[in-house]
């Protein structure tokens, strides 16, 4: 797929045009767009903080049954319990601001920068995950992120049978 397909599937995935689109981060096992990259700032500079985002409509729907079955709370509490994933999640949001500066070369925004600083699925602050979508479409597309990692296992099975983009 080129780029303007690569597009014009999320687009359909997703239900509206997206806002920030760069590229496909991640392919389903059937080609398709299941995270995308987003850059920092959209064509009007208004800023985009969720650098990776899932598109493909089985991890989507997996993961929000994930946070409506207490995931979000979970997860942040077992970020406050374990030490490993408290590094991994500092580390990430470092990670997530060097990828955010870097794709905005030099471009501040509305905002000045200042969103530029901000963590793994726009967090300003550790504490709550707040959205559990971010931190599954970073571990994607981003191998070696552990708390992502976990999340991430919890989605079993993690692709469908068939295409969902496809199928409907």
């Amino acid at each position: 797929m080129d780029a303007d397909e690569d597009r014009a599937v999320v687009a359909r995935q997703i239900g509206r045009e997206p806002r920030a689109f760069r590229r496909v981060a991640v392919r389903c096992p059937f080609g398709r767009p299941a995270v995308t990259e987003q850059s920092p700032y959209d064509p009007g500079g208004e800023p985009f903080p969720t650098t990776y985002w899932v598109t493909c409509r089985w991890l989507v729907a997996a993961v929000a049954r994930l946070e409506a079955d207490g995931g979000v709370e979970r997860w942040t509490a077992a970020v406050e319990a374990d030490p490993e994933l408290v590094v991994s999640r500092a580390r990430a949001d470092d990670e997530q601001r060097t990828v955010r500066r870097e794709l905005a070369g030099g471009q501040t925004g509305q905002d000045g920068g200042a969103s530029l600083e901000l963590g793994v699925g726009g967090s300003r602050r550790i504490g709550s995950l707040k959205c559990l979508h971010a931190h599954a479409a970073f571990a994607l597309a981003r191998p070696g992120y552990e708390l992502g990692d976990r999340i991430v296992a919890e989605l079993q099975p993690l692709w469908p049978d068939r295409c969902c983009t496809d199928s409907g």
